[in-house]
């Protein structure tokens, strides 16, 4: 049963890594080309937007796919009884939406051309309704290879879509309809090829048995979007359209790299913390190995892409989104945080201490807010060629509420996993120093090089190159385990 459960985490990770690395790059190449293509107030509509659908977004799902994943067998009743609920609520909020439309055009300065992009985007809720417990019962048995392919097809549509009405002159509604067609294509995918169908038929009693669970996890979730989005809807409230387009590209470019190692996470680590969640000495030695798994990826992930922000914006965009760079570089490092904490909710959730994940979530989340309380009269400040000053404020307060939390959210988990917080802070230390100095020569070389590419290419091969080296030096076993696996040789990875 071990051997077995290591196997399907270990190809879990392995997929997962494919699916967001496929997905990154066609997500990336289409952003890029649209990036080119449009007007920071394109990205200023389409961010405004998306603050309110995210929130949305929220009471689709209800936190009960966290509850599927933790509960070791639930039924196809279970399954089923999500999906009703999921797509009963998906329609009432578009609904609801739909008719509050002015509404939302009237918090960014009535710009009616709100009203339009949002009722069609919104659309986005009802088809990823459909796909959620789909992609659920994948992830449960570890079987990621179907979701990469609906992924990457729904992406490969989108572009099309979005990169057509983009060269036609549509502006932001190249963005709306790529979202509606990635949404559409992967849940049609999903359905044809997963072979599972509903049952029709809807089991209150089912639902109840989800809501310690998926209660928690939502009111964790609901807390975490807001926190994440409350800003855009501050910058555009406040700073207009145009500085929140500049974040909004700063944002999704940065979370492109941080969303995508957590969800590989916690799709690959959730399923085999749950199954040994009653063996209090497997779960500290997994959790052991999977902080520090997480510290090899994400240290010189964010660290080394923030060291080669201006090389990678300059290639990829020009000069024209020349005042993201340092909020994007303010977000990375932000993401560190980010990605640890998430890692640790993991094992929580795990151990279905949902009422501990909210109550770490509220720390982290009140800190949020007396920073953001603290910074919001800086928002809209500005100085003479420099429109985004006071969003700059905002964002370095956010970084020292993420740090505070993080060091007391890693101190109540050691517990919880029965580590002490010196191990847990161990796990990421050689890494993060590593980091440090590989970075710091990478830094070096772009004072020497002025043509961006063979800067960026320069930089990449550094940076890859002398990490792989040390850690090799160092004997990582870490390392060690995951080129074992990549050559299809036998690992304890997990």
């Amino acid at each position: 049963m071990a051997e077995e459960l290591k196997t399907l985490t270990a190809r879990s990770v392995k997929w997962n890594l494919i699916d967001r690395m496929s997905s990154q790059l066609l997500y990336g190449v289409t952003g890029i080309i649209l990036a080119r293509l449009l007007s920071q107030e394109d990205f200023g509509l389409v961010g405004a937007i998306l603050v309110f659908q995210a929130f949305a977004s929220l009471f689709v799902d209800s936190g009960f796919s966290f509850a599927l994943i933790q509960r070791k067998a639930p039924t196809r009743l279970d399954y089923s009884t999500v999906l009703w609920f999921n797509l009963g609520m998906a329609t009432l909020i578009y609904a609801v939406l739909f008719v509050c439309a002015p509404l939302i055009a009237d918090c960014y300065g009535g710009d009616g051309r709100l009203v339009p992009l949002s009722r069609v985007m919104f659309l986005t809720f009802i088809l990823n309704a459909s796909a959620i417990v789909q992609t659920n019962r994948l992830m449960k048995k570890m079987d990621v290879r179907l979701v990469a392919a609906s992924n990457a097809a729904g992406l490969v549509c989108g572009a099309v879509v979005g990169i057509w009405m983009a060269f036609a002159g549509y502006g932001a509604w190249a963005i709306v309809w790529q979202n509606i067609a990635l949404n559409a294509v992967k849940s049609l995918v999903l359905w044809l090829a997963s072979g599972w169908l509903p049952l029709l038929r809807f089991s209150w009693q089912s639902l109840r048995s989800f809501f310690s669970v998926g209660a928690g996890m939502m009111t964790t979730s609901f807390l975490n979007v807001l926190f994440q989005n409350i800003y855009a809807f501050f910058i555009g409230n406040r700073a207009g359209l145009v500085p929140l387009g500049y974040f909004s590209q700063a944002d999704k470019w940065s979370k492109m790299g941080i969303t995508s190692i957590s969800q590989v996470l916690t799709s690959s680590f959730l399923p085999a913390l749950s199954a040994v969640q009653d063996d209090s000495e497997r779960f500290a030695r997994a959790s052991a190995k999977m902080n520090r798994f997480t510290a090899y990826i994400v240290m010189p992930a964010m660290g080394f892409l923030m060291v080669m922000a201006t090389p990678v914006f300059h290639c990829l965009f020009g000069a024209k989104w020349d005042p993201s760079i340092v909020l994007f570089q303010i977000l990375l490092l932000r993401g560190v945080f980010t990605v640890l904490t998430g890692l640790y909710n993991n094992y929580l959730i795990a151990l279905a201490r949902t009422k501990a994940v909210v109550g770490q979530e509220t720390l982290r989340d009140v800190l949020a807010l007396v920073f953001l309380v603290a910074t919001l009269p800086f928002i809209a400040m500005s100085r003479e060629g420099d429109i985004l000053f006071g969003i700059r404020i905002l964002l370095y307060g956010q970084l020292g509420a993420s740090v505070i939390a993080w060091a007391v959210m890693t101190v109540k988990t050691a517990k919880v996993t029965g580590r002490r917080f010196g191990q847990f802070l161990g796990d990421n230390v050689p890494y993060l120093a590593e980091t440090v100095v590989i970075g710091a020569v990478m830094w070096g070389e772009s004072l020497l090089i002025g043509n961006c590419w063979t800067l960026l290419l320069v930089q990449a091969l550094t940076g890859v190159g002398m990490y792989v080296g040390v850690n090799l030096m160092l004997k990582s076993v870490i390392q060690k385990e995951i080129f074992a696996f990549i050559r299809g040789k036998k690992s304890d990875f997990v």
